[in-house]
């Protein structure tokens, strides 16, 4: 039962990782917009889901997952001069290419290989089900924040309301291994740190880390606070790690603002897997 399970869910992880391109292509844009309308070679890009590719552009899209994202002209002029560094290199890039966006097998073989060890871990208990509908998320607020430095509110305050509401239905079904009060004690708790942590410290740590810890919090908290402290200081390590990596590569210096999003959610994964593993 439990092969046929982790089965189930990486074709599910492979399927919904091979979806993910086009919206992460179309979140990754600064903040003055909330999402993209147009590819590079401006024509209308049609539907959220599946490859980041334009039928009307020559060549095929594929740029691999440490690219950054492509902005028109007109979104240049209104961003930050950071995200303007970071969109001349990324155009230069990927024009030289004729491709956009991040790689589709990279995301479904990601995706499906996270749906795997969430179904081992798991096992049969219907909570399974909602992690695996919210691996995909997490994925693509990974890779958006990868890519621009940005967490879109449009995907961090809904993924808290639909893990909470998913987890209350959960809560209902026998055989469960979690509680849904400290799931939303995980949520407010994790929530209200990551304010105080950004209060102290806004120029470390953007707003949207704090938006994206309410739902972080929430499913950690369904496996109780050791949990959501394992996920919690598993995502700092994870964080600091990679910085760390940075500066000696001298990619970074000790100033150098990374994004803490994809530590987040890595984090939050390592600490669910325990957790569930655990209950």
């Amino acid at each position: 039962m439990t092969g046929l399970l982790i089965t189930v869910a990486v074709v599910w992880g492979a399927v919904a990782g091979a979806l993910v391109p086009r919206a992460a292509y179309r979140f990754s844009v600064p903040a003055e917009e909330t999402w993209r309308a147009r590819c590079p070679g401006g024509h209308p890009i049609r539907g959220w889901l599946g490859r980041a590719r334009c039928g009307e552009c020559a060549g095929r899209v594929g740029v691999g997952a440490d690219a950054e994202t492509v902005v028109t002209a007109d979104a240049d002029a209104d961003a930050d001069a950071d995200a303007d560094a970071d969109a001349e290199t990324v155009m230069a890039k990927e024009s030289a290419h004729g491709t956009y966006g991040p790689r589709t097998p990279v995301l479904a073989l990601t995706t499906a290989l996270l749906c795997a060890a969430l179904a081992a871990a798991t096992g049969t208990r219907p909570e399974l089900a909602v992690w695996l509908l919210l691996a995909p998320v997490g994925v693509l607020l990974a890779v958006v924040d990868f890519r621009v430095k940005r967490l879109p509110d449009v995907l961090t305050l809904p993924l808290a309301g639909v893990a909470l509401v998913l987890l209350g239905l959960v809560a209902l079904v026998p055989e469960h291994a979690g509680d849904w009060p400290s799931a939303a004690l995980g949520a407010l708790a994790l929530g209200a740190g990551y304010f105080v942590l950004w209060l102290i410290n806004p120029g470390g740590m953007g707003f949207g880390d704090v938006k994206l810890a309410l739902g972080i919090g929430a499913a950690l908290g369904w496996y109780g606070w050791g949990t959501v402290l394992l996920g919690t200081f598993a995502g700092f390590l994870l964080g600091a790690l990679y910085g760390g990596a940075l500066v000696v590569a001298r990619r970074a210096g000790r100033r150098t603002t990374i994004p803490f999003g994809p530590f987040l959610i890595a984090g939050a994964y390592l600490g669910l897997l325990i957790g569930a593993y655990a209950a």
